[in-house]
Parts: C-alpha cells; structure tokens; sequence
C-alpha cells in the first residue's frame, strides 16, 4: 500500500486563495466566507510569512491588521514531500493546513487534513474508528446563546462540537464555521477625553483644565445575542459505530465535506467524535 501512496503535489490545491500584506482583517474575512474556506496564507513578495484562520479572527476581534491576527512563522513542507510527511506534520504540530513551497519559499500550492482525508477515502484501510477516537467531548446544549458557544469552544480548543437537547438527545453539530459565518461587522464611534492642562502646574485646578474630546471609529467582530446554539447548527446529521473503518468513515467525509463525524451506539446514544485529523494517524502508521 505504501507505494501508492501519492506525494503531496499529487494532490495539493494548487491555485490557493491567499492574503498578502498588508491587509486587512475584512478583506480575510470575506474571503474566508466567499471561499468557504477555513484559513488562507499569507503572502509578501509571494513568500509565505503566515497562516490567518477562523480562529485568529474570532480570537482576536477588536483586530483590524492582518499582520497582527496571522499566525507568523507558518510551518511549511516542500513540494516534493510524500503524503505521510504531510500527514505526520498535520497530526503533530495540530494545524489543518500546510502551505507548499518551493526551495525558494514560494507559494507553490496548499494541502490540508481535508485534502488528505480525501486521499485516505481512496485507500482500503478496513481498521475500526474506535481505535482513534479522541478522548475528550465537548458537548453544548441546544439552548446556548451564540456569543458563549464561541466563548465556550474557544476555551475548550475544539473546531466542533456537538450539540444536545434538554432530554440529552444529539440534535446536531456546531463547527468554528458555523460561528463564523453568523458574524457581523460591528462599527462604533468611541470617546476619548484629554486634558489641555500640564499636571507639573501647581497652579491648574483640576475642574478648571481645559478638556478635549477626540472622537475614533472602532470595528469588531460581534455574534448576535438572539442566536442559539440551535439556530446555527446542522441537524442533518452524518454518524459512525466504533466498527466503522477508517476508509468508508475518510469516504463519508469527503462527500459531506465536514471535518467531524458523531460515533454512535446501537440505540443512537452519542459514544464519541471522531475528527478528521484522528484519522491522519492510520496512514501515518502505515508501512
């Protein structure tokens, strides 16, 4: 099986949607959404100098410069590379996307774990899931507001989550791109007030300083109050057992095209998540 297994620029997204300094966090913004895409390089003199995602933005959202919302010192992996390494530096260093450069530190094309995934689809790896199922869950009720379900996922490190009702049933499944494209650019006009006054002059009075009121326009990315968890979610739901393999669970992925798939039970109960960077590491345990 090793020797089918293609080289990266077999299977890289070769004309990457991309940023280039300097920029700003709208313009990433609407590409992100345009895209559909959950991240993009960044680019100056068409070198990669950073990686800027959903998480940066929604991290970061009194920040208007892209230069200060990239990730900076993005790893990188050569165009001739094979697909294990890609998969190995995915797995170990938890990124999603890996920008594929020349000697010269060119943009050459742009491989992800969804582009991997898709190659694993395509291999006869009969392993069951539950083999690689992450330990941890983070499971949000139906009822939470928007605002707190970024808050709440943000803290937990986690790009999905699924979702309950009150009668602990799985409703459905939130992803960081869910929250991101329910966000609203938020303009707002601040005050500023300073003194004309030099506080070394005894002989000024505090109420007799002449003040000064500077008025700056400040944006942010705001998610709306009177949106839930449920309003946002998809409850069209795509599930696995623990029995399930690998391949026909990479397969289920890449048609859907989601990053995340709920493990059930024989009677529906959930039993786990399984993401699509735990199945990196069947391929990259391959022989």
């Amino acid at each position: 099986m090793a020797s089918n297994i293609p080289n990266v620029e077999d299977i890289m997204v070769k004309n990457v949607a991309s940023a280039t300094l300097p920029g700003s966090r709208d313009e990433v913004l609407s590409i992100l959404k345009d895209k559909k895409v959950s991240g993009v390089p960044v680019l100056k003199d068409n070198k990669v100098v950073g990686i800027v995602s959903r998480t940066n933005i929604l991290k970061n959202p009194e920040e208007e410069q892209l230069a200060l919302l990239m990730s900076r010192n993005p790893i990188t992996i050569q165009v001739g590379a094979s697909l294990k390494e890609a998969a190995r530096l995915l797995y170990e260093k938890n990124i999603r996307r890996l920008p594929v450069v020349d000697e010269h530190g060119h943009l050459e094309g742009l491989i992800t774990t969804a582009d991997v995934i898709g190659a694993i689809a395509d291999f006869d790896i009969e392993t069951p899931v539950g083999d690689f199922l992450s330990s941890n869950v983070y499971v949000l009720w139906d009822e939470t507001p928007l605002p707190v379900v970024s808050v709440l996922m943000d803290l937990a490190d986690v790009k999905a989550c699924p979702v309950i009702d009150a009668a602990l049933n799985l409703v459905g499944i939130i992803s960081d791109r869910d929250v991101v494209g329910s966000s609203i650019i938020e303009d707002r006009v601040e005050k500023s007030d300073m003194s004309a006054g030099d506080d070394d002059d005894s002989w000024t009075w505090e109420s007799m300083r002449d003040t000064m009121s500077i008025y700056y326009s400040v944006s942010s990315v705001k998610l709306p109050n009177d949106k839930f968890a449920k309003d946002i979610m998809v409850s069209d739901l795509i599930s696995a057992t623990k029995i399930s393999s690998v391949s026909s669970c990479a397969r289920k992925m890449k048609r859907a095209r989601i990053d995340q798939i709920p493990v059930v039970g024989a009677d529906g109960t959930l039993e786990g998540m399984l993401l699509d960077r735990d199945l990196l590491l069947p391929l990259i345990q391959m022989e």
